[in-house]
């Protein structure tokens, strides 16, 4: 069965994901047992109200797992429609590529060392693609 390429950097994007879930477990926990949280009796919360029982350089592991939940699902949802009407190659797979490694630098970025203003600019770069990508598939789609 052949596949659009453009899904190459769909899953790779989606493995970048678990691994920053991963990191923030292996962070998380050791720090939840340092602070002597007890989460056999933990009841309710979010993962932002630990912001307040956990060091900040923690919880940027967590915070930017949430932001790789939040507009990346837009960039699933072109790559896919760019698959689907068979422009996922060329061009816009080089700028899905180009997406997942502005992803991939912010959640650098958020996770270590997280500067706002460094990690703005990626988020902005990201986000010109992702218009871009929506305005290759509209060309197409609305002919």
């Amino acid at each position: 069965m052949e596949y659009s390429p453009i899904l190459q950097p769909v899953v790779a994007l989606i493995l970048w994901t678990m691994l920053m879930w991963l990191w923030m477990y292996v962070t998380r926990i050791p720090a939840m047992n340092k602070a002597k949280i007890d989460t056999a009796n933990l009841k309710g919360g979010t993962g932002a109200s630990l912001d307040e029982l956990l060091p900040a350089e923690v919880q940027w592991k967590a915070h930017n797992y949430n932001h790789l939940l939040a507009e990346p699902t837009l960039f699933y949802a072109i790559a896919l429609v760019l698959a689907m009407i068979g422009q996922g190659g060329g061009y816009n797979l080089i700028i899905a590529w180009i997406y997942v490694g502005l992803r991939v630098l912010h959640s650098l970025i958020q996770a270590t060392v997280n500067r706002v203003m460094f990690r703005f600019l990626v988020f902005m770069l990201s986000s010109i693609c992702i218009i871009i990508l929506t305005i290759q598939a509209a060309l197409t789609v609305f002919g």
